[in-house]
């Protein structure tokens, strides 16, 4: 159609929403279609958070707000980020956004020029790439392999930089792959953003909390001091506070960056929800104890779907450190036939194939940048869990 920009021809819709909407239309049809696509928390909004948001409605707390968060969420910001990651920021390096994504693009096009390239680790958040080409830049994809755990290695971060690299873009515990960078780790990779200055550091921290088995999160800047400033530390309380439709994600960096993140957003959806506002001030000052006995189920549900997938012929499941994800290799399964006669071409092929004859949607890999692999998130029932599992376990037995 003429009339659209060409700007869309850059990008595609997001997969996963797509697969998420996908499920919900064939269980609107009646179809038992179990949904493992969205990385949503299935645990509600504890009841301190939304009690704060209920007295901020009866207070009145309902007009415009600063283009970029009320003061007392980025106070809370600061606070909290010094508490957790031992980094110091004013409410002048902070700015507070409609979820992580605004967050993210608002950088982007805050920053990014026409040939700037940013480097993405892969597998990679399936919005990262398109965000770019919409800012103008161009993502240089870095893979990530199994054989290293779905992990960026110094040598490989070294090759993907050149003298137009403007950013890195790094998430641990990383969606889709739960992969969580250590500190020695992480440092290897910040010794080589220290030999290049002029590239600058986006961290995606959403899954900070969620994390198991004694891994110990941290943040490029808490690792290496000297990316301080060339660094926008971003988070939100979407995944561990399970307050996804809240849509409140936050980032602190230099004041130079946040000014040019709010002139962005000051264009575009001026302020966040100001009761969400409210209600992310409680979620970061109050009591956090729920966290852990969340995370105490999500890695009971990890360990349940890897001990489930780990008996299929073909399918190789890693153990991830956080988020609630998984990402298993279907390497052993290319080239089959499922019983309704459909050959396993790719990963997509697979996805496609499981949802049409077992009912269950997962995303395939090619939409995070890594193939032969699909995501589950595990972010839902036990018992749904299990009854995937086994409609996986009998859909690839069938093969042939």
């Amino acid at each position: 159609m003429a009339f659209l920009s060409a700007t869309l021809d850059r990008v595609k819709p997001s997969p996963t929403i797509a697969v998420t909407n996908k499920a919900r239309e064939l269980k609107a049809a009646g179809r038992d279609v179990i949904g493992l696509g969205a990385g949503e928390p299935d645990f509600d909004t504890h009841q301190h958070i939304k009690d704060a948001a209920i007295a901020a409605i009866n207070a009145g707390q309902t007009k415009y707000t600063a283009v970029d968060g009320i003061p007392e969420l980025k106070q809370a910001i600061c606070a909290k980020f010094k508490r957790d990651n031992g980094l110091d920021y004013t409410p002048a390096q902070v700015s507070v956004g409609t979820g992580g994504k605004q967050i993210l693009y608002n950088a982007l096009m805050a920053t990014l020029n026409p040939g700037d390239e940013v480097v993405i680790p892969a597998p990679y958040w399936v919005s990262y790439p398109d965000m770019v080409k919409l800012a103008g830049g161009e993502p240089v994809v870095a893979a990530a392999t199994l054989e290293n755990a779905f992990k960026l290695t110094p040598e490989q971060l070294e090759a993907a930089i050149t003298p137009k690299t403007k950013w890195l873009i790094f998430n641990s515990p990383s969606n889709p792959t739960g992969a969580g960078y250590s500190r020695e780790e992480l440092k290897a990779l910040t010794d080589v953003l220290m030999r290049h200055p002029h590239v600058w550091v986006m961290t995606d921290d959403m899954y900070e909390h969620l994390a198991y088995d004694g891994f110990e999160f941290c943040t490029p800047a808490e690792v290496e001091p000297g990316l301080f400033d060339r660094t926008l530390t971003c988070n939100g309380v979407s995944k561990a506070y399970a307050m996804t439709g809240w849509r409140i994600g936050y980032a602190a960096g230099p004041e130079p960056l946040i000014a040019a993140m709010r002139k962005i957003q000051s264009q575009s959806t001026s302020n966040p929800c100001s009761i969400s506002q409210w209600a992310a001030v409680e979620a970061l000052n109050g009591p956090h104890d729920f966290i852990a006995a969340n995370n105490e189920a999500f890695k009971r549900r990890r360990d349940l779907v890897i001990d489930a997938l780990s008996q299929i012929d073909g399918i190789t499941c890693p153990v991830p450190e956080g988020a609630f994800y998984v990402y298993p290799s279907i390497a052993g399964l290319i080239g089959k036939t499922t019983a309704a006669g459909t050959v396993i071409t790719d990963d997509e092929a697979f996805a496609t194939a499981l949802l049409e004859e077992a009912d269950v949607a997962v995303v395939f890999g090619a939409a995070f940048g890594l193939s032969p692999n699909f995501r589950i998130s595990y972010a839902t029932s036990d018992e749904a869990l299990t009854e995937a599992c086994r409609r996986i376990h009998d859909f690839c037995a069938k093969l042939r």
